[in-house]
């Protein structure tokens, strides 16, 4: 099975917003860090969904901050350090709580990685990579491709994953219409989209995943 990254394990609008309301605190930018994650998230992913070939995923977090600074008419010249301090807070972004316990749990009784739209040396910098196994961290720079392409869940299947377990809208649709078994866990500020396919099975914690996983079989 695999787990997503930047929803369900890891609280990443509150790790990322922290940082990004600092960076724009040092440049004197008067702006809510949790409002400059949402507009440069949005970006980011509209930026994963339009990419026919493979970049790295730094890059479309670089093109995605800069549209986020130039929405606020802020200098272009700030993106790139702005870019690279943002991906160096990585190791600060917290971890949903339930998340240690629930993965030395899972890691008794089943084979558990990520599937993340990310780059390998991202993961490596992030809490998680100290917690799987490396050859079960299934990145798109691995796989060759995005959510919510169908693409990289089929070579997430190829590559053995039965089961996926997103937070996220994106991911929750894209895997399901890829016709990968799901199993959803409810993470705070995500949903599910009210116009793609809803999932049949879900859990408020990932300490619930076990019992949910035997009623699958």
């Amino acid at each position: 099975m695999t787990v997503d990254l930047f929803s369900a394990l890891v609280d990443s609008r509150t790790g990322g917003g922290a940082a990004l309301g600092r960076i724009a605190a040092a440049a004197g930018r008067a702006a809510d860090g949790a409002a400059l994650y949402d507009d440069w998230d949005a970006r980011s992913k509209a930026s994963q969904k339009d990419t026919a070939a493979w970049v790295p995923f730094a890059e479309h977090c670089h093109r995605a901050l800069a549209g986020t600074w130039a929405a606020r008419g802020w200098p272009g010249t700030e993106v790139t350090p702005a870019t690279d301090e943002l991906l160096a807070s990585l190791p600060d972004w917290p971890l949903w709580p339930d998340v240690p316990d629930a993965l030395r749990v899972l890691r008794r009784d089943h084979r558990v990685g990520v599937l993340s739209n990310v780059d390998d040396a991202l993961l490596a910098r992030t809490r998680v990579a100290g917690l799987l196994a490396a050859e079960d961290l299934l990145t798109s720079e691995r796989l060759r491709a995005y959510k919510p392409s169908p693409v990289i869940y089929r070579r997430a299947v190829a590559a053995g994953v039965q089961v996926h377990v997103p937070a996220s809208a994106r991911d929750t649709r894209g895997a399901l219409e890829a016709g990968l078994t799901v199993v959803r866990v409810a993470r705070p500020g995500h949903r599910v989209d009210p116009g793609g396919p809803a999932p049949t099975r879900e859990v408020d914690s990932l300490a619930d995943l076990p019992d949910a996983l035997r009623g699958i079989g």
